[in-house]
């Protein structure tokens, strides 16, 4: 934005710089500060999100194939009562 003005368009100037170098600083802080944060999430032995939800998932389906496998037995042996009920009397 060019004005007649001289002292208003260095201000201008000196503005947008400003704000470049304030967004570049940011970006540069946001860096370090991410950095950090993992190396201390690395140092703590956490675990990334990803594996969390796969071994979560294994869980769950374990979970269900037990209960489906508990339910089976127990089928089974109340068949194997009965037939030994039967074979009593």
């Amino acid at each position: 934005m060019q004005t007649e003005n001289p002292l208003l368009d260095d201000l201008s100037k000196l503005a947008s710089g400003a704000l470049g170098t304030l967004d570049a600083m940011r970006k540069e802080i946001e860096g370090s500060i991410k950095a950090r944060v993992e190396r201390v999430a690395s140092e703590m032995d956490l675990v990334p999100r990803e594996d969390f939800e796969v071994v979560r998932d294994m869980a769950q389906k374990a979970r269900a194939e037990n209960d489906e496998l508990k339910k089976r037995i127990e089928a089974i042996e109340a068949q194997l009562g009965s037939k030994k009920a039967t074979a009593k009397d």
